[in-house]
């Protein structure tokens, strides 16, 4: 890589470009249109008999397992499957009454189109897809979709997808946060769930004052 001259070459360019991505991907989030789709993602997860599986590809796989990761802290079973190793037995982690949270920006990615098509045959509750683009084949697929919107990522390519993973995070966090009020759980139940370090000190009811 040949290095060329750019205006973050200085301290005071390096902090005006920073604040430039920050207030890219915070307006990217601002953007989403919030619509009932939403409210409808939200009764799917809250009627689900199962657990809900998130799954995702790459990028938005991690996003994917920290959504998994939150629901299960916020008393609503969950797991993450890579799409591609469903292909090689991790399928057989689905159950019936499973409800399905699908990640991806384009909606295009192959391993998780054939993931929801062969989950189907295990009986799954249903599929919210999380996606952006128009002509997402995710969107044939879901009975839910929740749309991301189009998103403009401020990297100078135009290609490193950190604003549209900023978004996919922030819907996922709102999805889960409001099923978890919609379940009524308490400091108490989070705390059984979540009982290490800071945040389990703080959930743990012997340590709230008399």
């Amino acid at each position: 890589m040949s290095m060329r001259p750019t205006k973050t070459d200085h301290p005071a360019g390096i902090a005006s470009r920073i604040r430039e991505i920050l207030e890219a991907e915070a307006e990217a989030i601002r953007a989403v249109s919030v619509d009932e789709s939403y409210a409808a993602a939200i009764d799917l997860m809250l009627r689900c008999p199962g657990k809900v599986v998130a799954t995702g590809m790459g990028k938005a796989g991690f996003v994917a397992r920290k959504f998994a990761a939150i629901l299960s802290s916020t008393a609503s079973p969950a797991v993450f499957i890579h799409p591609a190793e469903a292909a090689h037995g991790d399928l057989g982690m689905l159950a019936d009454g499973d409800c399905i949270v699908a990640f991806s920006t384009s909606g295009k990615t192959r391993e998780v189109l054939e993931f929801i098509e062969l989950s189907r045959h295990m009986k799954v509750a249903g599929v919210i897809g999380i996606t952006s683009h128009r002509d997402s084949g995710l969107r044939d697929l879901s009975d839910v979709i929740v749309d991301m919107g189009i998103i403009a990522e401020p990297c100078s390519l135009g290609m490193t997808p950190t604003a549209s993973m900023a978004v996919m995070a922030a819907v996922g966090d709102a999805l889960a946060l409001v099923l978890m009020e919609r379940k009524g759980v308490t400091r108490e139940e989070y705390g059984l769930r979540h009982h290490g370090g800071y945040l389990g000190k703080r959930a743990r009811t012997d340590n709230l004052p008399e």
